[in-house]
């Protein structure tokens, strides 16, 4: 178990246990038919109150005298569980009764011994541990009345197996019984802590949209790619079967296609009781899809059937609209892509044998996270896990929870280390600064950026990182991921984007951290580390300088990707910034509007454009409609962020299904731009938390008009503007305790109120209207 104190909060909250974690004896391993445990208890009055506090090794789903507890779904949730295990603390006094009680306790495979990792290396089985358990106890008028312990009876359930990547198979016929006895399990009830994240929920479910017959089954279309479930009603005989498949894109021609979600089975089939309507949807799995083809087998017939979306952050608190449909699709698509995988975990997907904590997706969305959902919680749950896998040398994971950090790939080496994903354990607490102001996470994760920014200087000793080629070494990097190298379709007369060497991407990222992790020391008061810190930002930016910059202002290798980072994060001398510039323009004039970017480049590119005045070349990529571009995927009917520019060929065709997700968020963190840069409301370090704001907006033209609103923790934060020919409307809305400040520069005849004004303009908590003309 990691050091408690990097869970500060967390442990002090958890009171001493007295229930045991027991295993049914009625399980026969992983992969089998799932177990009940069960107890009883007697009351002789019902207490005004009751509660239960309850865990699990696996997932669990509770029934007290025969009705369910509460709505949360697949409890108690995913952690590093050799680090932490989250309990869960009900109120049930409302379901206790005078005389006999019984607490059933049904459980499930789960993250703790189902499938990680895909099926083609070596899939990952009883990660956690090979016995699934329960813990519990209810207390009631301050007493114990039942916990867990050797004496309650546990036999197997109707779902006959079930696993994250399986999905779930069940015998409605199957009859629970109490066939067996229970084992007390040596468990640390120091792991126990309270539930770190939101509770993942079911949002409202989704009607059809879309039937037909294919082949003897029936095709749903809900319209909506989600990461959920869907659940049926089916009448009929008993033994007659139901198996609903799902997919998320269908091929040319409405062929039915999930080859994408690999070894992942990803279905429900279900044998019917026979006794009346039967309703059903999936206790211990759910899927990514928009599609669900139904195969009845038997006497029988679907009478209902609905998809159901559920959510760790199920609540929107961001909006951005304008007057271009498509634009207003893609934040839909952004925002219905974190739904999806903000399922515990911000995963990278939720749909193939993977649905990992990518650190690097997470780090690039992890500002757009917080402006469409309140994402406090979760992501600081989610840095909790990296810090606890990260390496003893200082590596931080791939991913995390990480199934590999306690079963290594059999000749992958490590997989830890990649500069762009392991400095998520320094972006994300500074996302998490800046829109909550929550200065403790910083505190709490400093040890650990240390650790990464030791670990990255000593790769190849010194300021200039040359990553290790080979996957798993030390220094192996994934560069930036998935960046377009030739684009499909393109005329003979354009030019193909250039892609960034790993030592540039690399090293610009060795700058982006180490230059935050000395601002954030000197937040926190470590003058002697933040002093330190600083003189080596100083020796990377000069070094990366010396190295990948000419004396005409190139950059590196000539691609969007180095231009970008390079110039927002202030990487090029001053007596160079005006030619980088000028390169970084002809660089992506050179492509016509499309995107030359990838994971880690992509987020840069339209924030840099802009930082650099180039506001008519940031709205014609933005607004591109051809491959590689972010419209390009709205206007090929996608519904959420897909993993490739590519995915979808213009002809309908699909790319490769070994690594094609057409649920990953990734690309979505452009929607930060449209908060920050097009609605114009610059979170400000000065005042962290909506403290205070800097307003500068980039007038689109084509978009018509902009609109955002956000749910800030001060309270809502809205700013629109209207364009009149050249003449701007900008209104802007603060909450008490907000300060803004609206800079004039670059515009002209700026009016506050309808007053002509001079300078930068001071704002406090209210509706103001400012004017401007743009050139």
């Amino acid at each position: 178990m990691k050091d408690s104190a990097t869970q500060p909060q967390a442990r002090a909250d958890a009171r001493a246990w007295i229930g045991t974690m027991i295993a049914p004896l009625s399980d026969g391993g992983v992969g089998t038919p799932a177990s009940f445990v069960a107890g009883e208890f007697t009351l002789d009055t019902v207490p005004a109150e009751g509660r239960l506090r309850i865990s699990a090794q696996g997932l669990y789903r509770a029934f007290l005298n025969g009705e369910r507890v509460g709505t949360d779904l697949l409890t108690p949730g995913w952690t590093c569980y050799d680090d932490r295990i989250a309990f869960q603390d009900h109120a049930v006094g409302h379901l206790l009764r005078p005389g006999a009680n019984r607490l059933e306790i049904w459980l499930g495979d789960g993250w703790w011994r189902s499938q990680m990792m895909w099926g083609h290396e070596r899939p990952i089985l009883n990660c956690w541990g090979d016995r699934i358990g329960a813990i519990a106890e209810i207390e009631a008028a301050g007493e114990v009345v039942l916990r867990t312990d050797d004496t309650w009876r546990s036999g197997l359930l109707p779902i006959r197996r079930s696993g994250i990547y399986y999905g779930e198979s069940v015998d409605a016929r199957v009859d629970p019984q109490a066939t067996h006895g229970v084992e007390a399990l040596p468990f640390d009830t120091g792991l126990l802590v309270p539930h770190e994240a939101p509770a993942v929920r079911e949002l409202p479910a989704l009607a059809a949209v879309d039937r037909w017959e294919d082949g003897g089954a029936t095709v749903h279309d809900f319209g909506q790619n989600v990461g959920g479930f869907v659940r049926f009603t089916v009448e009929g005989e008993a033994g007659a079967q139901v198996l609903v498949e799902h997919s998320e894109q269908l091929g040319p021609n409405r062929q039915w296609d999930n080859a994408n979600y690999r070894s992942a089975r990803g279905a429900v089939d279900y044998v019917l009781k026979g006794d009346g309507p039967e309703t059903y949807a999936p206790m211990f799995t759910f899927m990514g899809y928009r599609y669900a083809k139904v195969t009845v087998t038997g006497n029988a017939r679907v009478t209902a059937i609905e998809s159901v979306p559920i959510s760790s952050v199920p609540e929107q608190a961001g909006t951005f609209e304008c007057g271009h449909p498509l634009v207003n699709r893609l934040v839909l698509n952004t925002v219905w892509s974190q739904r999806a995988n903000f399922i515990e975990v911000p995963t990278d997907c939720p749909q193939r044998d993977e649905r990992l904590g990518w650190t690097g997706d997470a780090q690039v969305f992890a500002g757009t996270a917080c402006w469409l959902a309140d994402s406090h919680a979760i992501l600081r749950k989610y840095l909790r896990d990296v810090m606890a896998d990260q390496r003893p040398d200082g590596g931080i994971p791939h991913f995390s929870p990480d199934p590999t950090r306690l079963h290594p790939v059999p000749g992958r080496g490590d997989w830890a280390g990649s500069t762009g994903w392991g400095d998520a354990i320094v972006i994300i607490p500074w996302q998490l600064y800046l829109h909550y102001g929550d200065a403790d996470v910083l505190r709490e994760c400093f040890g650990a950026m240390r650790k990464w920014l030791d670990y990255l200087w000593s790769i190849s000793d010194g300021p200039v990182i040359t990553p290790n080629p080979v996957w798993g070494g030390k220094g192996f990097t994934f560069g930036d991921w998935l960046q377009p190298q030739a684009q499909p379709g393109q005329k003979d007369n354009q030019k193909a984007a250039n892609t960034i060497g790993d030592d540039a991407a690399a090293t610009i990222y060795h700058f982006i951290s180490t230059d935050l992790v000395a601002r954030i020391a000197r937040l926190l008061g470590e003058e002697a580390e933040a002093e330190r810190l600083a003189a080596c930002a100083g020796a990377i930016k000069a070094a990366f300088a010396r190295e990948f910059i000419t004396p005409a202002g190139r950059i590196a290798y000539g691609d969007q990707t180095s231009y970008a980072l390079s110039l927002l994060h202030d990487l090029v001398p001053e007596a160079h910034r005006e030619d980088a510039a000028r390169h970084f323009r002809r660089v992506v004039e050179e492509t016509d509007g499309r995107i030359g970017t990838g994971f880690i480049g992509t987020p840069a590119l339209l924030p840099a454009l802009t930082k650099c005045g180039m506001h008519d070349l940031a709205g014609k990529v933005f607004l591109n409609e051809r491959i590689p571009g972010w419209l390009y995927q709205v206007r090929m009917g996608a519904t959420t962020i897909w993993e490739r520019w590519d995915a979808i060929a213009p002809d309908g065709t699909l790319f490769n299904p070994g690594m094609n997700s057409y649920n990953h968020y990734a690309y979505g963190a452009v929607c930060q731009w449209l908060f920050e840069g097009v609605a114009g409301l610059r979170r400000s370090e000065d005042g962290p938390g909506f403290a205070r704001l800097e307003l500068d907006p980039v007038v689109i033209p084509a978009l018509g008009h902009a609109a955002a609103r956000h749910q800030s923790p001060r309270g809502e934060v809205a700013a629109e503007w209207r364009l009149d020919g050249r003449r701007v409307a900008y209104r802007v809305t603060l909450p008490e305790g907000c300060e803004a400040v609206f800079e004039p520069r670059g515009r002209g005849q700026v009016t506050l109120g309808g007053v002509a004004r001079t300078g930068p303009l001071t704002l406090g908590p209210g509706t103001h209207e400012i004017g401007f003309t743009i050139s």
